[in-house]
């Protein structure tokens, strides 16, 4: 089977644990039979090789996650990296491509794409693999999944279908509507629409080089910027007449806000925390190293990270992205695929950073013309890398790079150091990448 996970979004609406880097599908909320968390990005990944070991997952996603999904999942999975956002019909029209040309899949074959952030079990990723066998029969050119609808939501686009069968030829689509007209749609026996569709590797090629001109792989992604924002369904699914639906009747949860996101929790606390026995529908999910009490309260989520605090009316917290939008605030966590770093002190003219590196990771080599750095090892071993010559690093030892000396860092075991940012003009774009020769 193969898979396109698309993986987009700020997930502003669940600030402060995530951020501009840090989207919703790389926060660690879901326990785990041995008692530790994993994200949604880890869980759907495991669930998918739990259905089909041999599936080959790509995920559709911009550069900014890249190193997040490389830290959670590793290096086997693929990657299609949008260079810059054009919605969701160059992104899979991108991946697509990516499977063709460079996975080297037969565009006979069919893949499915789907979101990567649901909440579902086992028998979603069992309705996927027969997704992909309807589309294999070719009988149409795209196979919807079609969720059995359990209230009339306005969250969702609807799917009417031609028959109550299992497998049914689509009627109409219908736009988000407003409850009332939900209830009247579902009294016509339509599904929710929730993005997941399967098709043959060509037609989505064949379609893409109707609207695109491109050659191949490469040269899409070399013109990516300059393609029009337009999203599948309206670039292709509108003008498509042959489209069957599956029905989906497993569990299926959206979990877009801390509302939904608190509902799929085992664990009413998460990190340091403590609620009294007066408390009661509350969720705490802390990041940080104190500790956070919650007394005679009732549904609430309180959440505590590097970024900031949120202590919101569960309800009230899925009306939270337009006050975050105004907040303007240095990325303060981020998952990077050699490890993660933790902003700790921000001053004037110094940066204090918390940095922990996965064994047999390093940073890239690189330098800055505007800051001086100092590192202080405060666990494990690894080999600093200054100016091409290499020394040993331990706990207690102290490594000065002056502006303008390319440096870097190998772990041997996992290694955790403070990184001290001296200088004036301290930002992000002050780093200049080299090749290093061993």
């Amino acid at each position: 089977m193969n898979i396109v996970l698309l993986s987009g979004g700020s997930g502003k609406r669940l600030w402060p644990l995530s951020n501009d880097i840090r989207s919703k599908q790389f926060i660690k909320i879901f326990k785990k039979d041995d008692g530790t968390y994993e994200s949604m990005v880890q869980r759907v990944y495991r669930q998918i090789k739990k259905v089909d070991p041999d599936a080959t997952v790509t995920i559709a996603t911009s550069k900014t996650q890249v190193s997040a999904i490389h830290n959670q999942l590793g290096g086997e999975v693929g990657i299609s990296v949008e260079p810059c956002r054009r919605d969701t019909f160059p992104a899979i029209a991108l991946a697509t491509a990516y499977l063709v040309d460079v996975q080297g899949i037969d565009p006979e074959e069919s893949v499915v794409v789907c979101p990567v952030d649901p909440y579902v079990d086992d028998t979603y990723f069992a309705a996927l693999k027969d997704l992909a066998k309807q589309a294999d029969k070719g009988e149409a050119n795209l196979v919807l999944m079609g969720i059995e609808p359990t209230y009339p939501s306005e969250k969702y686009g609807y799917i009417i279908p031609t028959t109550s069968d299992l497998t049914a030829f689509v009627s109409t689509f219908k736009e988000k509507p407003a409850a009332d007209v939900a209830k009247e749609y579902i009294s016509q026996g339509a599904l929710w629409n929730g993005g997941v569709f399967a098709y043959k590797l060509k037609y989505v090629m064949e379609r893409a080089h109707q609207l695109i001109d491109f050659t191949d792989y490469q040269d899409l992604f070399n013109k990516y910027d300059t393609l029009t924002k337009i999203s599948f369904d309206y670039a292709v699914v509108e003008h498509e007449e042959k489209i069957q639906v599956q029905r989906f009747a497993g569990e299926w949860k959206d979990l877009g806000t801390w509302n939904t996101l608190t509902e799929a929790m085992e664990d009413h606390v998460i990190g340091k925390g403590v609620l009294n026995e007066t408390c009661t529908g509350v969720h705490i999910l802390n990041e940080m190293d104190v500790p956070v009490l919650a007394m005679g309260l009732h549904d609430v989520v309180i959440s505590a990270s590097p970024e900031g605090i949120l202590v919101s009316d569960k309800e009230q917290s899925s009306y939270i992205k337009p006050f975050v939008d105004e907040f303007e605030q240095q990325i303060m966590f981020a998952e990077k695929s050699w490890g993660s770093y933790k902003v700790i002190d921000v001053e004037e003219e110094s940066l204090t950073i918390k940095v922990t590196l996965n064994p047999g990771h390093s940073m890239n080599y690189h330098s800055h013309r505007n800051r001086d750095e100092v590192w202080v090892v405060l666990s494990g071993t690894g080999k600093a890398i200054i100016e091409d010559r290499e020394q040993a690093v331990k706990v207690g030892d102290v490594v000065t790079m002056k502006a303008g000396c390319r440096h870097t860092v190998i772990a041997e075991s996992e290694l955790k150091l403070v990184e001290v940012q001296l200088g004036e003009d301290i930002n992000v774009r002050d780093k200049q990448k080299f090749e290093l020769l061993r």
